[in-house]
């Protein structure tokens, strides 16, 4: 028994890793599928078997939140499902397969990792769920700028393939970005399972491109064993049961450090396509990479730039006029706070040893209210 917590860590360890070596590696799963298939014939294989493989899970594990219904009743909830199955899934599943026809794996991956940018930028100013501290807004503009860097302006005199390519690669990435905050303002509060989630997601969009079958995937095909491996790693485990490892690393570790699996996508997509395929990168494509990388730092807290705090100067005078109904104000709130805390927040107050208050502190705030009553 003393063995089971190591060993549950272990394995949401080794499903971490997985979850990265997998999304890493669809971008060369694209690469591969692309000389025998079209586009999408891509994206249609990768949604219908990845739908295919999450209803299984859901059908055999039968998932349920606080007993309540394993696929949720309410017309609204699908409504918002088809949303993001179009956003999250549809649009930009045929973005990067369509790019990876001009651009090289690698690049695609790269492009991949300015997705948490996209999103500071959707929950900010498209959904308003979030607001950026100072850093975090440093850290979208570096982004931004690494995105520019691996673009490379300055090589184009025109709209050639390649730069649409990226583009493609580019749009993929804000379309993701707006279904995380689509999917964060509509979507999180409701009580329903993550393999459920996942596979109405998945699910939906598979759906989708089965209604697209005559336009999207009716083509001839010269189909090979390394073609169709990498189309069923693509759906099976790409989109499907890498989610899987998702929800499980998410329940583990929390969204924050689940997130840092955007710094292992880019290393593998890279790694692999040179390794495999014989790619290679500009100057500037890892550059903006990592600026892309310490910009996702800033946006998700991971490191904070040193800003110097703006200090005030106290008035004497207001101070010793206000600073008793300052004091009396803070004793207050503290006193409803302890009052109306519970569970964890009380456990952690009475391990806390007593903390005196801080006249320096008071003597601010109160300096503060004086002046805003002038």
């Amino acid at each position: 028994m003393s063995d089971s917590p190591t060993a549950g860590k272990t394995i949401v360890t080794l499903q971490f890793l997985g979850m990265g070596v997998v999304w890493g590696s669809s971008f060369l799963f694209m690469k591969i599928a692309l000389t025998g298939v079209s586009f999408g014939q891509v994206a249609w294989s990768r949604l219908v078997l990845g739908g295919l493989t999450l209803g299984l899970i859901v059908l055999v594990t039968r998932p349920r939140v606080r007993n309540g219904p394993v696929l949720p009743r309410e017309g609204i909830v699908w409504l918002h499902f088809l949303v993001i199955a179009i956003t999250g899934c549809v649009v930009p599943h045929l973005l990067f397969a369509w790019a990876e026809q001009y651009v090289s794996s690698s690049l695609a991956s790269i492009y991949n990792a300015a997705t948490p940018i996209m999103t500071a930028l959707m929950v900010t100013l498209a959904f308003r769920v979030e607001r950026l501290g100072r850093s975090q807004v440093v850290g979208v503009v570096v982004g931004i700028l690494g995105v520019v860097v691996i673009i490379g302006p300055w090589q184009y005199a025109a709209l050639t393939g390649d730069l649409w390519g990226q583009l493609a690669c580019l749009g993929a990435a804000v379309c993701y970005g707006f279904t995380f905050g689509y999917t964060r303002r509509f979507l999180s509060g409701r009580p329903i399972a993550g393999a459920t989630f996942a596979f109405l997601n998945i699910g939906i969009g598979g759906a989708i491109m089965l209604l697209l079958t005559p336009v999207l995937a009716w083509q001839p095909v010269d189909l090979t064993v390394s073609i169709v491996l990498s189309l069923v790693a693509l759906g099976a485990l790409g989109t499907g049961l890498a989610y899987i490892f998702y929800i499980n690393v998410l329940r583990a570790w929390g969204p924050t450090n689940t997130s840092t699996v955007t710094y292992v996508t880019p290393v593998v997509g890279v790694l692999l396509g040179g390794l495999l395929l014989g790619e290679t990168l500009s100057w500037h494509e890892p550059l903006g990479g990592v600026l892309v990388l310490l910009g996702i730092l800033l946006a998700q807290k991971r490191f904070r730039l040193p800003f110097r705090r703006v200090t005030e100067r106290v008035d004497p005078v207001a101070d010793a006029a206000v600073a008793a109904e300052a004091v009396a104000a803070g004793a207050a709130v503290a006193s409803g706070a302890g009052a109306s805390g519970s569970g964890a927040a009380g456990a952690g107050a009475a391990a806390s040893p007593p903390v005196r208050p801080d006249p320096s502190r008071a003597t601010v705030g109160a300096s503060r209210a004086a002046r805003s009553r002038r």
